[in-house]
């Protein structure tokens, strides 16, 4: 495997843990509270988070990079 793509699968397995994991926080704890099963709601809501948003950026993020090459082009 280049070292690249296994730059990027890190970079998007690390990416998602930070971002699913502060989303997840912040959502709970307005929609919930912070009451005594807001850690067991938190990480089950964290993990289903990260089952969903690892796929995502691996399909997605390709795409949506074309199209920021598109919208702003490389100039020297």
């Amino acid at each position: 495997m280049k070292t690249e793509l296994k730059q990027k699968i890190a970079f998007a397995l690390l990416m998602g843990i930070v971002t699913t994991g502060v989303i997840s926080f912040t959502l709970i704890s307005i929609n919930v509270g912070f009451t005594e099963r807001f850690w067991q709601i938190w990480l089950r809501s964290w993990v289903m988070a990260y089952i969903v948003v690892i796929p995502a950026i691996l399909i997605i993020g390709p795409r949506i990079q074309v199209l920021v090459h598109r919208l702003i082009p490389h100039r020297e």
